[in-house]
Formats: structure tokens, C-alpha cells, sequence
């Protein structure tokens, strides 16, 4: 069986320096807001180019406080409308929501899947005063036409980082969480930077945001005890700040691995019943996950089982056809419910053999 993510075997390469460093952070025993967080925002900033970090509990966190501490601080205010991407993962949504603002969703580039320029320029009223872009399964967005859009019309430029750890843009070599206002990220295990649990972290230059969400996440206190503004508990676990040290020092590797196979991917697969990711031979594709399209989903996929290749939809339903957003159910988004209905994600992971890729390859030919 070709898994189609084996996470044992992912972090089972850490496994002498993730045990160490746990035994010391069980010696120090200073867990929240320790020192491994204060060192990993350090070198997280650092390796995306920012001028500052903030550890999350988790992604949606992440998101939500940027938009929070951009109302905070007075950029934005309640019921202002962000835009976001139609065919995201259900967190890019709630994020705006929780946050007491209202999306705009915005149908993808049906070749990308990311947002559509010209779709996000055509949604834009007085009442849009932000933009979030996702860099779905790991392809930037497209910046330049996007920084087009934020700057002619002043909006807030925020990137869905989640799936884009170290994804580096054609224009100028800039990374991923700095390539717009603020970024959010996700460390969620299947990540390519992934923790040993959930975890989050904002990027961005902006220092008066960094002050804002710096509050905002814990309790809206700098100092125990002392509640500047209201605010939540969301802070990276110091344990998993240790563990995402550690690995941070292997994503640019790790990256290149799952290019390489893609690219073995993109050369060895020769089938017209299977519609292939666009991809232009650069870095500012990391592979998150290699999504193809296919006719039949159903009939692949039991097709895919019957010869042990592991797969995953990303994502089944569309947002606005799921029960918890209903209210968006009539909207009228033809690209983004074709791509949910077709997409099937294939095995790729830095930990897979050449002799794995080939089997996917072969496998896929003779369906």
C-alpha cells in the first residue's frame, strides 16, 4: 500500500532531536510562552523574510486575529466585507466571520485554483475592504495582479499561508508570509512544516499589528493579570515551537522533494482521462498536495483502492454548499462546484521513494 501520507515516517527522521528537545522542555518546564516559541517566531520571521512573528494555537486563530487586530488598531471595522476565495478550505471563511466581518466569495482561475483577478476585481464594492488570498495546496497566488488590485483600490492585502510553507514568488524571490500585509499559517501535522499537533503563526511588518495580535492572543494582556483589550487565548504550545525548530531546518529540502516528484509526476503521467495541475517549473509551487481532475471521481477512486494508491479530496464540498454556511447556499458558483466535484489529491510527500512515484505513475497510465 502506497499511503497517501505516511506521518510516521515523516517525523520518524527527527525522532533523536524531537526526544531530546522534549526532555529538555519537560526539564525547563516552562510551558506557555517559553522560550522555544520566542526563538522559533525569531527564526520564522527570519526564513519568510518578515520583520516580526506570532505563535498561534492554529491556523483559523491565526486568521482570525489578524483580521481582529486590524480592527483593533482601526483598519478595519464590523460588517466590512473581505473577499475570499470560493473554493478555500471552510477555515479561510470562518476566519472572516468570527472576526464579525462578512466574506465576498469569489470564484478560482479554473487552471490555478487560486484566486481569479479578474473575478475578485469584479466583486469589489465600497464595502470590500480586504482581500484574503489562499495559496491553495501550496501555489502562490497571483501576487502582482492581486498588489494591483489592493493598491488601486486601498484594500488590505492577507495571505491563507496554510498550505505554502516556503513557496517563493517569480517576481522578486520574496517567501510566502511576506508577500502582503500580514500572512497566517498553519502547522497542522500534514503541513509541510508540520507540528506533532495543531499550531499557527502570523507574519507580517506592519508593528502596529504585531502589537495588536501580540495582545490579542493572550487574553489581551502583556502582563499576567493586567487585560489591556479583550482578548482570546490562542498561543503556540512551547513544545511544538521546540518540534517546529527543529524541522524548519529541513523544509527547503523538503520542498525540493515534493517538486521533484511532482515533476516526475507531470512527465510520467500520460492519460486523457486525467486533467493535470498547472505548473511552471518554479518555486512558487511547494506541493502542498498534486491535484488532478477527473470525470468520474467515484469510479477512479475505487479504482485507485484496488490497486493499494493511497488518496484525499481537498475538499469534497465547497463551502457554500456546507450546512454550517448555508446562507451562501444560493449563490451562483459554477467553477468552484466543478473543481469540488472532480479533484482527487495523489500520494507526494518528501519521505516517498522514486520506486512509489513510479507505481502512482503506472498505476495512473492503465486506468
Amino acid at each position: 500500500m502506497i499511503k497517501f501520507l505516511d506521518l510516521h515516517k515523516v517525523n520518524d527522521r527527527f525522532r533523536e532531536k524531537l526526544e531530546m528537545s522534549f526532555s529538555k522542555s519537560l526539564d525547563a518546564s516552562n510551558y506557555i510562552l517559553g522560550s522555544n516559541v520566542t526563538r522559533f517566531e525569531t527564526e520564522f520571521a527570519q526564513y519568510c523574510g518578515t520583520k516580526y512573528c506570532i505563535g498561534t494555537a492554529n491556523g483559523l486563530d491565526a486568521l482570525t486575529l489578524i483580521l481582529k487586530g486590524y480592527i483593533q488598531i482601526g483598519k478595519l471595522k464590523k460588517g466590512d466585507k473581505v473577499i475570499v476565495p470560493a473554493n478555500t478550505f471552510i477555515a479561510t471563511i470562518l476566519s472572516v466571520i468570527h472576526a464579525d466581518l462578512e466574506p465576498v466569495l469569489v470564484e478560482p482561475n479554473p487552471e490555478t485554483y487560486n484566486l481569479s483577478v479578474e473575478h475578485t476585481e469584479q466583486a469589489i464594492t465600497k464595502d470590500v475592504k480586504a482581500i484574503i488570498m489562499v495559496h491553495l495546496y501550496g501555489q502562490l497566488a497571483d501576487i502582482d495582479g492581486l498588489k494591483r488590485l489592493s493598491k488601486k483600490y486601498n484594500l488590505l492585502l492577507i495571505e491563507d499561508a496554510a498550505q505554502a510553507h516556503g513557496a517563493k514568488n517569480d517576481t522578486d524571490k520574496e517567501r510566502a508570509g511576506n508577500l502582503s500585509d500580514a500572512a497566517a499559517f498553519s502547522f497542522y501535522p500534514s503541513k509541510n512544516l508540520g507540528a506533532l499537533g495543531d499550531g499557527g503563526a502570523i507574519t507580517t511588518n506592519d508593528k502596529a499589528l504585531f502589537e495588536a495580535v501580540s495582545l490579542l492572543r493572550n487574553y489581551g494582556s502583556k502582563e499576567k493579570y493586567n487585560n489591556e483589550v479583550v482578548g482570546f487565548n490562542s498561543r503556540l504550545d512551547d513544545i511544538q515551537a521546540a518540534f517546529l525548530s527543529i524541522k524548519l531546518k529541513s523544509l527547503d529540502a523538503d520542498n525540493l522533494r515534493r517538486i521533484a516528484i511532482a515533476k516526475q509526476y507531470l512527465k510520467g503521467i500520460k492519460n486523457p482521462k486525467l486533467k493535470l495541475t498547472l505548473y511552471d517549473g518554479s518555486e512558487n509551487h511547494v506541493f502542498y498536495a498534486f491535484v488532478i481532475e477527473v470525470d468520474n471521481r467515484k469510479k477512479f477512486t475505487e479504482y485507485l483502492n484496488l490497486n493499494n494508491i493511497g488518496w484525499l479530496i481537498h475538499y469534497p464540498i465547497p463551502p457554500h454548499k456546507q450546512n454550517a454556511l448555508h446562507r451562501f447556499s444560493q449563490l451562483n458558483l459554477p467553477i468552484t462546484e466543478q473543481i469540488h466535484k472532480r479533484i482527487i489529491s495523489l500520494p507526494i510527500s518528501p519521505v516517498m521513494s522514486d520506486i512509489e512515484v513510479q507505481t502512482v505513475i503506472k498505476v495512473l497510465n492503465t486506468y
